[in-house]
């Protein structure tokens, strides 16, 4: 069993590959903020991957960590790229 999670563990590490492409050559910035969004998803993913697979509870606690920033960043960069939709909330 632990095999097969190194291997998604691989996998997912392979997928980060991709996502980086997009990062790169993203036609716009909210574009490249979801290909972050996937660096932050899929470094859960493999946190917990390999926490599970080494018995590490701290392994977890990290991956709750970067599931949290990744929330909050998320948060951030709405609020700074569309700062529009705030005025107009508050004309109304």
């Amino acid at each position: 069993m632990q095999t097969l999670y190194l291997a998604l563990a691989v996998f997912l590490l392979l997928n980060l590959g991709a996502g980086m492409w997009r990062v790169l050559r993203g036609p716009s910035a909210a574009d490249r903020m979801l290909a972050a969004q996937l660096f932050g998803t899929t470094a859960v993913a493999v946190l917990v991957l390999l926490a599970q697979t080494t018995g590490s509870a701290a392994l977890l606690d990290v991956a709750l960590l970067f599931a949290l920033l990744a929330a909050v960043t998320a948060v951030a960069f709405v609020r700074r790229t569309w700062p529009e939709r705030e005025a107009d909330h508050d004309a109304e």
